[in-house]
């Protein structure tokens, strides 16, 4: 994508994004305002809270597992491999494939050898990679290889570069993608000590820059040249959607000026910035606390919880009880497989929390902790949804099930209710089984927190509409008391404004 240089910011030309979910601006409310090495350190707050990562290697809600939603082209099940242009095939979800390894654009090595931080198992971090390439291009750090023949197989360079140092280089598609992964793991990582000589040849101690200044210049230049796109977008998502954070420097492209580039000395304003998508949510003020606005242990109290049935087992039973010991639990079969006497029966069942009110907030998140067993696939047959007033009832995505097989207790993840903001819901935990399988599901220690003040307006959309040809800044509309709005509902006298650019409009 072109670029152009004016001032002391980095414009990109104006393009058409298309994103699997919008950008949450109350996700990244406390960056606004900042710069520098405070915005980047906001940043690493942000991305490295409430993590969920997948455990390395192969299995259920492993590394491969996860690989098969964020690096699969769905069309013909092939493995989207950065590194190399060979083709490869998924098998099943969790197995690894064949002539493939887990490959770290960050390796352990450079933090000491230990497989305890996330940074060993974060998908951030982690891409398929054909053996042979991952094998060359060792724990080198990722430069520009300069080095006449390089070992290459069509796609990754290997060589030495400027400084005399060993490098990998990614090809020129791939360059903007793994520049802005460096750039999320200098920033979520740069807590961590870095060690070994190829560690140190690019990143330095400290929380910034982190980078060393050739590294970044190096990696802003990729970046500007290779923007991002929508297949960065959807991975963007789909790991979000796994481990419950995201890449910064992807939903906003210029990110990345504001903390090395040409504009470390301008506060980001999260607002007009330039995103890779459509946003919504609040920008919530850092000093507001969340409120609790309902919360239950489950342990000896019900919590106002409801049971409703769209089919009962045959035998009449209760497939939702409360536990003493376990909290809420779900099951429909008798007897045991000691026995001999295990039965099993058609279900469908729906545990309903009482009213929650989030009338008067902007944002609002849930968590629970739940166990599962006798289950092949808990996410196939559980379901969390959120019943509105009028009876629709809307899937919540659930970062973190259990695996099925075990009593132990597993916490969810932060669970979104953004789009429930200005409305009354209560929570569904519906249960499933059949004659065949029939799970137990236990679920206590339900919380749901709620911040900002809601404002009437919803789903912010980044219009990237230019007045003339080279303009990337954003459109955008407010009444005349300051409240920003949609044009495609509100009705009104308005103002307009782009960049500079100031005018006042009657939208019919």
């Amino acid at each position: 994508m072109k670029k152009y240089m004016t001032g002391a910011l980095t414009l990109i030309a104006a393009s058409t994004f298309t994103a699997n979910a919008d950008i949450p601006l109350e996700y990244y409310s406390s960056m606004q305002g900042l710069k520098g090495a405070q915005l980047k350190t906001a940043v690493h707050n942000i991305i490295s809270d409430n993590t969920n990562m997948l455990s390395y290697g192969s299995g259920d809600r492993h590394t491969w597992w996860g690989f098969y939603v964020t690096d699969r082209n769905e069309a013909n099940n092939e493995v989207i491999d950065r590194y190399s242009n060979d083709r490869r095939y998924y098998g099943s979800r969790g197995s690894s494939v064949s002539g493939m390894n887990i490959e770290h654009s960050f390796p352990k090595s450079w933090w000491g050898g230990s497989t305890g931080p996330n940074a060993y198992r974060d998908l951030y971090n982690l891409m398929p990679c054909e053996q042979k390439i991952n094998s060359s291009k060792s724990n080198y750090p990722m430069g520009k290889v300069t080095q006449t023949n390089p070992t290459t197989n069509g796609c990754t360079k290997i060589g030495t570069g400027p400084q005399g140092y060993k490098f990998w280089e990614p090809a020129d598609k791939w360059k903007g993608d793994f520049a802005r992964g460096y750039m999320y793991m200098a920033t979520a990582y740069q807590n961590l000590t870095w060690s070994g000589t190829q560690a140190l040849q690019c990143l330095q101690q400290g929380a910034y820059p982190t980078l060393k200044p050739w590294a970044y210049e190096l990696y802003l230049e990729w970046a500007r040249q290779d923007d991002v796109n929508e297949m960065e977008i959807t991975r963007n998502d789909r790991v979000s959607g796994i481990q419950g954070n995201r890449n910064p420097f992807v939903d906003f492209p210029n990110l990345m000026e504001y903390i090395w580039g040409d504009s470390t000395d301008i506060a980001i304003d999260l607002r007009t910035t330039r995103k890779a998508g459509q946003s919504s949510g609040t920008i919530l003020d850092p000093s507001e606390k969340p409120t609790e606005v309902y919360a239950c242990t489950f342990i000896g109290d019900d919590g106002g919880c409801t049971a409703e049935y769209a089919l009962r087992p045959s035998n009449g039973m209760e497939v939702w009880t409360l536990d003493a010991k376990y909290g809420w639990k779900a099951a429909a079969s008798t007897g045991s497989t000691k026995y001999n006497n295990l039965k099993m029966y058609d279900s469908d069942a729906t545990l309903l929390t009482p009213e929650i009110d989030l009338s008067t907030y902007a944002v609002a998140s849930l968590t629970f902790e739940h166990a599962c067993n006798w289950c092949a696939d808990p996410s196939a047959v559980l379901y969390v949804n959120a019943r509105t007033d009028n009876g629709t009832e809307t899937p919540l995505t659930v970062s973190n099930w259990p695996a099925g097989n075990s009593w132990t207790f597993v916490e969810s993840g932060k669970v979104d209710l953004n789009k429930f903001a200005g409305k009354k819901i209560r929570l569904a935990f519906r249960y499933t089984s059949t004659t065949s399988e029939a799970a137990t599901w236990e679920i206590q220690n339900l919380s749901v927190m709620a911040q900002g003040r809601y404002s009437g307006i919803e789903n912010i959309p980044v219009y990237l509409q230019p007045e003339v040809d080279n303009s990337v800044c954003p459109v955008e509309f407010y009444t005349t008391d300051g409240r920003r709005v949609d044009p495609a509902t509100y009705r009104g006298i308005v103002i307009r404004r782009q960049g500079t650019s100031v005018t006042k409009l009657l939208l019919r």
